[in-house]
């Protein structure tokens, strides 16, 4: 298959991409780096993207970001940090997507454990999951062509637990390798409008 990862050179993104270059035809996009760059931010970019590349037979998400703030400090602006990027980024390849994906082709975005067990300061994050759930959930019903969408939401995930770790107090961090398989299962199986949880 001829796969688009977004944010192939993240943390998630790399193993990711790495996993799926094992079989099949891996694009990379990214904001400053890859085979191609995008914005998800920008609709603009995103078109710009998919007019320069052509088709896939997926297209996988592992992009966005959101707010990380105590909620009593955060101003209306902070929300839309994870509305514009995590939220309506991955909403928008989908929607432009669809026309750039082949037919029986899949879609795989990505959200989190903070959609069902945030922690302090996630609100945003937690908020833009649990939106990215319910959209799968009601697009998987008519995106046409065959095509699917399912959404893999990794807890802490090994690499990051350094960095994160502290904000996840009694969380097990999820090995990267049953990270991966969360894509895998998405891309290579046949079910859709999942959530394909990988918390432990």
């Amino acid at each position: 298959m001829k796969i688009l990862v977004v944010g192939g050179n993240g943390t998630i993104g790399g193993c990711v991409a790495s996993r799926l270059k094992e079989k099949h035809e891996v694009i990379i996009a990214g904001r400053t780096s890859g085979d191609v760059n995008v914005d998800i931010e920008s609709t603009d970019s995103i078109q710009a993207m998919f007019e320069k590349t052509g088709k896939f037979d997926t297209i996988v998400s592992c992009a966005g970001a959101a707010k990380w703030a105590a909620f009593d400090t955060m101003i209306e602006e902070d929300f839309y940090v994870g509305i514009k990027s995590k939220m309506m980024g991955q909403i928008n390849l989908v929607r432009l997507g669809q026309k750039y994906l082949n037919e029986g082709g899949s879609f795989t975005l990505t959200t989190g454990i903070l959609a069902e067990d945030p922690v302090y300061m996630t609100t945003n994050a937690a908020m833009v999951n649990g939106a990215i759930h319910g959209f799968v959930l009601a697009v998987s019903q008519e995106l046409k062509n065959g095509q699917r969408i399912n959404v893999v939401a990794p807890g802490l995930v090994e690499n990051s637990k350094d960095k994160f770790g502290d904000y996840f107090p009694g969380h097990n961090p999820v090995s990267m390798h049953k990270v991966a398989n969360g894509y895998i299962r998405s891309v290579e199986g046949k079910r859709t409008g999942e959530i394909i949880r990988i918390y432990e």
